[in-house]
């Protein structure tokens, strides 16, 4: 059975990260690992100069540097260690059944696609130990993180608030009617009322998309509304959200449509 996997670092996110991740792992009834990778350009592992031919009375201070990352590497190896122990014993908390936890030290795309295959969704924040705290935009880690995941992706925001409602942005493609597909057969949302939005000038072929959609999302057992909104799709879609108390807004982040602008800031 593939994991839910979520992303801890040492950001303010981390905790909200965690419930999310806890609350996705029941709901989907998937087991839960919790994934800290160490970056391995802040903190590089030692190298093994023995090879290096030539360099003289360099080479000492080569080896000297390389044991001076070492060392520094191995108190933020100790912290993520901890974050993953604190983050266990909180999901353990919410119910989770013997969550996992995995260290690395590398880089963080290099790792996800290595761990893919055994993602069933993946948990992160939208501000990660890096990001400013007062940045509103998707940082290019996060973005490069969902533009090479082919699972889906949880991005939270700083504070958790249980799911209860559910917007998915659509506009007929077939990114969004994947979405639509994939929503009908998880269980992620299910009992969920789910708001079904296209936005742009309303037409007949608009309203039949909508009600094909509309049609499987039912079968699949949820309640749906549907709307079609005239203007600009973020602000429409941030609107709309905001008018009826929306939780969870669900899309594709970088298709070939127009919603993939709202991809690049998710609040």
């Amino acid at each position: 059975m593939t994991h839910v996997t979520a992303c801890i670092d040492g950001s303010a996110s981390a905790p909200a990260v965690c419930d999310y991740a806890a609350w996705a792992s029941q709901r989907l009834e998937a087991p839960l690992t919790f994934l800290h990778v160490l970056d391995q350009r802040q903190y590089p592992v030692s190298a093994d100069l023995s090879g290096n031919i030539g360099l003289g009375s360099r080479e000492h201070l080569l080896d000297e540097l390389a044991s001076q990352d070492e060392k520094r590497g191995k108190p933020a190896l100790e912290q993520g260690r901890i974050m993953l122990a604190a983050a266990k014993e909180r999901a353990m908390a919410e119910g989770v059944s013997s969550p996992e936890t995995k260290q690395r030290h590398g880089d963080l795309l290099e790792s996800l696609r290595e761990l893919e295959s055994d993602i069933r969704l993946l948990v992160i924040g939208r501000q990660g130990e890096s990001s400013g705290g007062a940045e509103a935009h998707v940082g290019s880690q996060l973005e490069s993180v969902i533009r090479i995941m082919h699972r889906p992706v949880l991005v939270t925001p700083a504070r958790f608030k249980k799911p209860e409602s559910a917007m998915l942005a659509f506009d007929g493609g077939a990114t969004t009617r994947k979405g639509v597909e994939m929503l009908a057969a998880s269980p992620l949302l299910k009992g969920l009322p789910i708001h079904l939005v296209m936005v742009g000038t309303e037409t007949k072929e608009g309203w039949a998309q909508l009600d094909a959609a509309c049609s499987t999302l039912s079968t699949g057992g949820y309640k749906v509304h549907t709307a079609m909104r005239a203007g600009e799709v973020e602000p429409t879609l941030h609107a709309y959200q905001k008018e009826h108390g929306i939780d969870l807004l669900v899309m594709g982040a970088y298709g070939h449509s127009r919603i993939r602008h709202y991809g690049q800031r998710i609040r």
